[in-house]
């Protein structure tokens, strides 16, 4: 028994290691997955369900010329429930991003926001938790707000090995999710008029990055 309850503490010393070293912490500013992502180090982006601001913050901390707004209903099923806009902009103003970032309260279904009025827009571990035509609706919201030519990085919640290792009991955290299909996520990006420009993997990730076309082909039947 003795043996066991070891083995259980360097089990759970070896993922809270990997917690801080593979995925930054979980109340860490969290690190860009793609460096593709707004390369030009500038423009206003988009946080999709930022939840406490780690996506956000993570990317203004590593595009500094960069603008953003974090959106959440911050209730429900969708939110956590000490997360409010007011701890993510304390949290913005601890790392020193807070004359960059403003927040809007608001269901990613239903964004309050106008056509065409960002350059970028970042989810991380949001989207996923919306159910299969919440999702898509979403991602739809995503596209009518971005700039043709914005870029997309979604981010959602994959069971791999890390998740076992760092959260080993069944049902739990991060292992309590389904494994997510790819093909599914990339048709929904697709549907909603991205180009898929990069796909990967980080640690309990699932990553895409795509593109707003400059138009699309109902644009051009307008057109012509």
């Amino acid at each position: 028994m003795v043996g066991l309850w070891c083995a259980i503490g360097v089990w759970g010393i070896v993922g809270l290691i990997l917690t801080h070293t593979m995925m930054g912490g979980l109340n860490a500013p969290q690190r860009l997955v793609s460096d593709q992502f707004m390369a030009s180090g500038r423009g206003r982006v988009l946080d999709v369900g930022a939840g406490s601001g780690r996506g956000l913050i993570g990317l203004l901390l590593a595009r500094p010329q960069a603008t953003g707004t974090a959106l959440d209903i911050y209730s429900g099923f969708f939110g956590i429930t000490d997360n409010t806009p007011e701890r993510l902009m304390r949290n913005a103003r601890i790392a020193g991003v807070a004359d960059r970032a403003d927040t809007v309260t608001a269901d990613a279904t239903r964004m309050p926001l106008p056509d065409a009025s960002y350059d970028a827009a970042i989810s991380t571990y949001a989207i996923d938790h919306m159910g299969r035509e919440g999702s898509a609706t979403a991602i739809r919201e995503v596209a009518r707000v971005l700039k043709p030519d914005g870029e997309f990085l979604l981010e959602i919640v994959n069971p791999d090995i890390w998740v076992k290792v760092m959260m080993p009991i069944p049902h739990f955290g991060l292992n309590a999710h389904f494994r997510p299909d790819p093909a599914r996520w990339r048709a929904m990006l697709k549907d909603a008029g991205f180009d898929v420009i990069e796909e990967g993997t980080a640690p309990a990730t699932l990553y895409w990055l795509a593109r707003k076309p400059r138009s699309t082909p109902a644009a051009e039947t307008r057109r012509s």
